[in-house]
Formats: C-alpha cells, sequence, structure tokens
C-alpha cells in the first residue's frame, strides 16, 4: 500500500457486490427501460393525433425525427459533459429531462404540433444523455472481475421499454386517452430521485479527475473501513491535467475512435434496417395480415434478447473481441442469405422468415457486447465523450439507413421507404454489408478489454489508452492494459 498510483481502485475493485451495488444498478436500467417507452410511445399517440389535428406527412415526420435528431445532439453534449462534471448529476439530469419532455406532452393544447415536436426533440435530447452517462457510470461502478458479464447483461432488459409502450398502448389508451398515455413519461422521475439519494459517484472518474478526499470517502463505505486506513489515490491523478469536456481529447485515440463510429453506424443501419422492411416483406412473400406478421416479429423480438444473454455469457468466456466478430460477420451472412434467398422455401415456409429469426441472434443479441465496450475502450477520463460518440453513431445510422432503403427502393419517400420484392435482394445485401464492416472492424481495429481493468487518464504522445495509469503497468499486445484475470467461479 506504499505507493501507489493504483491502490485505491485496486482497493476499491475488490468490493463485494452488497445489496447497494444490485440496487444501483437495478436503477440504471430502470432507466433505460423508461427512456425507451418515452421514446417509442411516441408512434402510439402520432397514430391516434395524425387524424385528429389533420396533421401532414411532413408534420408527422418532422414529429417523429425530432427525438431522433435531440439524441443524436443530447449523447454528444452530455457525454463531454459528464467528462467535465461527472457521471451520476448529468445521469439524473438527462433523465429528468426526457421524463418532464416526454409527460409535458399531455399539457399541450390541441393542434399545436410545433410545440409536440420541440418536447419531442427535448425527449431525445433526454435519452441521448441519460444513454451516454448511465452506460459509462454501470461501467466504471462494476468491479473487473464481474465487468463483462454484469455490464453486458444489464443490456437485456432494455427491449422491455418498447414492450411497455406497446402494451401499455393496446391495454390503456382507450380508458385513459392519448393524453393520460403522454402523463405516463413523467415516470422515470422516480428512479431519477432514488438514483440521487442512493447511487455513489463513480470513484474512477473522481481518481481520473484527482477528487481523492469523496473517493476514499465511497471506497471506506463499500469496503467499511475508515478513509484514513485506505491508500493514497493514483498520482496520475495530482499531475496536470487538461479540465476541459471538449472532443479533442479523443483525437489521442483515433483507432478506437473509428471502431467506435463503424461498430454503431454499421449495428444501428442493419438492426433499424431489417425492423423497418421486415415487417412489410414477410407480409408480402407469405399474403398475411399485419396482425400475424406483428405475431412473428415478436419471435424475432425475443430472439433478439435470447441472442443478448448468450452474447453476455459468450464475451465473459471469450471475450469482448471475439464476439464483435461474430457479431459482425453473423449478420453478414444471414441477412446476406436471406436477401438472396428470399424466394426459396425452407421447411414449408420462405426462407426469408425462416432465417430472419436466427439473423436477430447477431443484429439484436450483439448490442449486449458492444455497449458496454464503447465505454471499455477509452481511458475513464474520456469514456462519458467515447459513449456518447458512439450513441450519436447509433443515431445517424436510424437516420441514414432509412435514406440508404430509400435510394434502394427508388422511392421519393426517405422516411418511411416501402419494401418491395425487387429491392429486397440489394437492399439485405446492403444490410448485410453493413455487418461485414462491424466484423472486419473488430479483427483489424478491435482491442480486448475483458479482465483487464479500466486505464484511468489520457495517454500522452506514444503512449497506447492501456498504458496510461493501468494497475500493474504492462501492455497486451493489443494496446491494452493487462493484468492476471482474477480466477472466477
Amino acid at each position: 500500500m506504499a505507493q501507489s498510483g493504483e491502490d485505491l481502485v485496486t482497493a476499491y475493485d475488490s468490493a463485494p457486490l452488497d445489496a447497494r451495488y444490485w440496487t444501483s444498478i437495478a436503477l440504471g436500467i430502470s432507466t433505460s427501460i423508461f427512456d425507451y417507452f418515452d421514446y417509442y410511445v411516441v408512434g402510439f399517440l402520432v397514430a391516434v393525433l395524425a387524424p385528429q389535428w389533420q396533421l401532414t406527412f411532413g408534420q408527422t415526420s418532422l414529429i417523429l425525427l425530432s427525438a431522433g435528431v435531440g439524441a443524436i445532439l443530447g449523447s454528444l453534449a452530455w457525454g463531454a459533459l459528464a467528462d467535465r462534471f461527472g457521471r451520476k448529476a448529468l445521469l439524473v439530469a438527462g433523465v429528468a429531462l426526457c421524463a418532464l419532455s416526454s409527460g409535458s406532452v399531455a399539457l399541450i393544447p390541441d393542434g399545436v404540433w410545433v410545440m409536440f415536436a420541440v418536447l419531442r426533440f427535448f425527449v431525445g435530447f433526454g435519452v441521448g444523455a441519460a444513454a451516454s452517462v448511465a452506460v459509462p457510470l454501470i461501467v466504471e461502478y462494476t468491479p473487473t472481475r464481474h465487468r463483462t458479464l454484469v455490464t453486458s447483461a444489464t443490456v437485456i432488459p432494455v427491449s422491455l421499454g418498447i414492450l411497455a409502450a406497446s402494451l401499455s398502448a393496446a391495454t390503456l389508451l382507450h380508458q385513459i386517452g392519448w393524453r393520460g398515455l403522454a402523463a405516463l413519461g413523467f415516470l422515470p422521475l422516480l428512479p431519477a430521485l432514488l438514483i440521487a439519494f442512493i447511487m455513489p459517484e463513480s470513484v474512477r472518474w473522481l481518481v481520473s479527475r484527482g477528487r481523492d478526499a469523496e473517493a476514499r470517502r465511497i471506497v471506506a463505505r463499500a469496503l467499511r473501513v475508515a478513509p484514513d486506513a485506505l491508500p493514497p489515490s493514483p498520482a496520475i491523478a495530482t499531475t496536470a491535467q487538461p479540465q476541459g469536456a471538449g472532443f479533442v481529447e479523443l483525437l489521442q485515440e483515433p483507432r478506437r475512435i473509428w471502431l467506435t463510429l463503424i461498430v454503431w453506424f454499421g449495428a444501428s443501419t442493419a438492426n433499424y434496417g431489417v425492423f423497418l422492411w421486415g415487417p412489410t416483406i414477410v407480409a408480402l412473400l407469405m399474403g398475411v395480415s399485419a396482425v400475424e406478421v406483428a405475431h412473428l416479429f415478436v419471435i424475432v423480438s425475443l430472439t433478439g434478447m435470447i441472442g443478448r444473454a448468450i452474447f453476455s455469457v459468450l464475451a465473459h468466456r471469450i471475450g469482448r473481441r471475439r464476439c464483435g466478430e461474430i457479431m459482425g460477420y453473423g449478420i453478414a451472412i444471414s441477412l446476406g442469405a436471406a436477401g438472396l434467398l428470399f424466394d426459396q422455401t425452407l421447411f414449408g415456409y420462405p426462407a426469408f422468415v425462416v432465417l430472419l429469426i436466427p439473423a436477430a441472434l447477431f443484429f439484436d443479441g450483439g448490442f449486449s457486447n458492444i455497449a458496454p465496450y464503447s465505454a471499455e475502450i477509452f481511458p475513464v477520463r474520456l469514456s462519458a465523450r467515447g459513449v456518447g460518440l458512439a450513441q450519436a453513431a447509433n443515431g445517424v445510422g436510424k437516420i441514414a439507413g432509412p435514406l440508404c432503403l430509400a435510394l434502394i427502393a427508388g422511392t421519393s419517400n426517405l422516411i418511411t421507404p416501402k419494401a418491395t420484392i425487387d429491392a429486397v435482394t440489394p437492399a439485405f445485401l446492403f444490410l448485410a454489408a453493413c455487418g461485414l464492416t462491424i466484423g472486419l472492424a473488430f479483427t483489424l481495429l478491435g482491442v480486448e478489454t475483458h479482465g483487464r481493468p479500466l486505464a484511468l487518464e489520457v495517454p500522452q504522445p506514444g503512449e497506447s489508452a492501456g498504458t496510461a495509469a493501468s494497475p500493474l503497468g504492462h501492455v497486451a499486445e493489443d494496446g491494452v492494459a493487462a493484468r492476471p484475470t482474477p480466477s472466477l467461479p
């Protein structure tokens, strides 16, 4: 305990996963579920209000797209602010902004669609803000020995927010009306309040900013020892470090920047493209109603959740880099086959339908691996900005994907381009190419983070991220600081 730039963090890393830890993790997960509920419930609100308010296609498109633009800006802004001012306060603020904006939709006068669009922008801003902070906070909060499994598993329940929006609209819309449904958007205020009182600030972030006294109090409480019994904080925290919150520091990590942008843009485009075009293609091929198609896509969604569970365990066994390759090449093979064989028959059903279900293991399930990875590959001082960059690429993919599909289909509708049989093969080969780029990005640029401690500071010129203030100091071949992986049960 004598020297040590890393002893305080190492001591904290050995803390048990107690009731407060699991409560904090549950609160972090609940914010994602509630935020996605708020984000997706607008589809049902617009379906009701468009005929009542006589909204044009352009007006409804602006309402729907405003949240996406807000999410991109929110993730970038809040990621930078969280690296400057801390994780906890910014997470509470992001969730509260999302909740207040979503619930306030219930209070707008009839026909004022511009106010609706403005509030939806701030809903998206809050969703992006919360995501860019919650992920690094959970990653930094979790001990290295459990980080890969636990942080991956936190992504599994996120889809419940979309399911909750659908069920609420189906069961409550007629009873409470559209204003009552919109008012449910206030619900995330509860977990935001609980986080403010229960969840601690990130010790690793505090140490990286040189805030020794606060970090020591949190570690002492976690280990149930007196603060004076703990070693000093890392020496690097007291060196002259830039205190800004801009994105210039990220430029010192070009390899990780490109890895983040390629992976998240490709994953978002592939995932959103399938859910945008898949139902229409299935209906055309099978000649079934929208209700029957919806039942099939429930199976696809459930398969995606199963895939997230599989990738959570698999990443713990073989590492994040290999899982990223499996995700990317799996998307390329499964969606490519669906596009090429869509008019064939497998097991008595259209091959497209049969192949789409296992494909969800990759294009949806793989998100449980890449979501925490965005926080792990950057030093703690840059982590929220790295996740913000990932979420921004995710948002751009959701907008650029439909534009690309519209060009492929040759349609003038750039918002929700309609699938045609002639466009199935080129469209799904395009989505498969997105998966291929993900696989190649992990193969050529990927770094392994499983079982390895998070770097605390921005590396100096000539250093890799892994060499900067990493416990035990030696570096793996992929440029990430390594230490012997603890024995796990």
